[in-house]
């Protein structure tokens, strides 16, 4: 055990349990110094988003207390990484500097110089797993060496890869002497006033005990539930792992031997799926499919003002909209369904939703926004038949809110509109809009699109693409 500090580097790995690089560091070292660095990369950057903001400044200050338990504290600095982490060695004596290793294309380029510069100033970078359940995603190819590009095969090997084992939890943490700084006021770090008003609460205690809810009944009926809008037998759980205040790993540990686990163990697998396809394609700004890099998408600031305020006329995309903007997240159903039709309906650019998306989210994550928005376009990776991800929102909405309890309660002019029309309320007749006290074009918008017409228009676009 060294008598120098070591610096535990925390980024998107906001935790204290199962925390490889931290539990080393309290191994090696008899005094850590535990640091988050702001950026103007992190508040004002290509996806900047006041929610994901104000989400993190919470899981700040909840790892700040949970350091501050076990006598350690949480840095803040702020600036460029490589020169603030410098700063902090020399002011400490830290000859090294242990982090949790991040694999999308910036954050690859910013720990490449971020070594640089420590290596040159004699302090030992050390990178450890963490992020996801598979510590070496980048070793897993085909048989013919090369990655996978179909999630079902990825599945199977990262099933198959031996995981690490759990790390210990911290007993007690020893600080050196340092000034801790602050954790910036929200107000101080936000560029605009995109807030949802019944948002998620960040931090790692939060997260610990919705894990706990989930696992403790709701996982068991996963596989049956995860797709009814109306009951919302999902997690919620996806802003806490994409923040890092849960461990993958961990909670792999955790799961029961259900059904229902399995299909939520293999959700898990999608979301390191992308990571994995963003680590070897690391061009998102394009199509992953070739052939569709030349389509020509359809500009409408109408069409797409309305797919964003919630404002189409079809009934169970308004409702998924207006759940964004609520609460800063979205059920996966309703993702599919709204994604379907931007880029279907109104055939209009996916990047258009991704950077939407990005705005609002809590959970927006680059490498799993941008491969859902893809996947749905039927332009990325795990290609399948045009037609089996054309949805129609109306039948999607009676298939999975049959009873119309999600609908109804993001859309609160359609109450008393009866179940045979909710779907398609524009059917009623003027005296049914009367009596439901929805007169559409007025309480409620008609329609933007035709579906079939569109249907058709998009299935030639996609011919024509080609």
């Amino acid at each position: 055990m060294t008598d120098t500090p070591i610096i535990v580097w925390f980024r998107a790995d906001l935790r204290i349990h199962d925390h490889p690089a931290l539990a080393t560091a309290l191994k090696d070292a008899k005094n850590i110094v535990p640091v988050f660095i702001f950026n103007d990369a992190l508040t004002s950057g290509k996806f900047a988003s006041s929610n994901r903001t104000r989400f993190l400044l919470e899981c700040l200050e909840d790892l700040k207390k949970s350091l501050q338990k076990k006598g350690g504290d949480l840095i803040i600095r702020h600036g460029d990484a490589s020169t603030e982490l410098v700063n902090l060695a020399k002011e400490t004596s830290a000859k090294a500097m242990y982090y949790t290793a991040d694999y999308s294309p910036f954050a690859i380029k910013r720990d490449k110089k971020v070594e640089e510069v420590l290596n040159k100033n004699s302090i030992t970078p050390r990178s450890f797993g963490g992020k996801l359940a598979v510590s070496s995603i980048q070793k897993l190819v085909t048989k013919t060496n090369t990655p996978y590009k179909v999630f079902t095969p990825f599945w199977r090997a990262w099933s198959q890869v031996e995981r690490r084992e759990v790390a210990e939890l911290p007993k007690a943490i020893a600080l050196p002497k340092v000034e801790a700084g602050i954790i910036p006021e929200l107000s101080s770090v936000i560029n605009d006033d995109h807030l949802s008003s019944n948002a998620v609460k960040g931090g790692e205690a939060e997260a610990r005990r919705r894990l706990k809810t989930f696992l403790d009944g709701p996982i068991n009926d996963y596989r049956k539930t995860n797709n009814d809008l109306g009951v919302d037998g999902t997690s919620h759980l996806s802003a806490y792992l994409h923040f890092g205040c849960l461990s993958v790993r961990e909670i792999e540990t955790m799961l029961p031997p259900t059904e229902g686990a399995r299909s939520w163990h293999r959700q898990l697998a999608w979301r390191e799926f992308y990571y994995y396809v963003l680590l070897y394609f690391p061009h998102p700004e394009q199509e992953f499919q070739e052939r569709y890099r030349n389509m020509q998408w359809i500009q409408s600031e109408t069409l797409l003002t309305a797919w964003k305020e919630g404002k189409t006329g079809y009934p169970v995309v308004d409702a998924a909209m207006r759940q964004l903007l609520t609460e800063g997240w979205m059920h996966n159903r309703a993702r599919l369904i709204v994604g379907s039709f931007l880029t279907k309906d109104l055939g209009i650019d996916w990047r258009e939703g991704e950077k939407y998306f990005m705005q609002w989210l809590i959970d927006g994550d680059m490498a799993n926004n941008n491969g859902n928005w893809q996947w749905i376009g039927s332009v990325g990776v795990d290609p399948a038949p045009l037609f089996r991800r054309l949805y129609n929102p109306s039948s999607q909405q009676g298939n999975y809110d049959p009873l119309g309890v999600y609908v109804r309660t993001y859309l609160p002019a359609l109450k008393n509109v009866p179940d045979k029309y909710l779907a398609k309320p524009w059917e009623m007749t003027d005296e049914q809009q009367r009596e439901a006290g929805c007169i559409i074009g007025k309480d409620y918008p008609a329609p933007v699109v035709d579906h079939k017409e569109a249907r058709e228009l998009t299935i030639e676009r996609y011919k024509t693409a080609i």
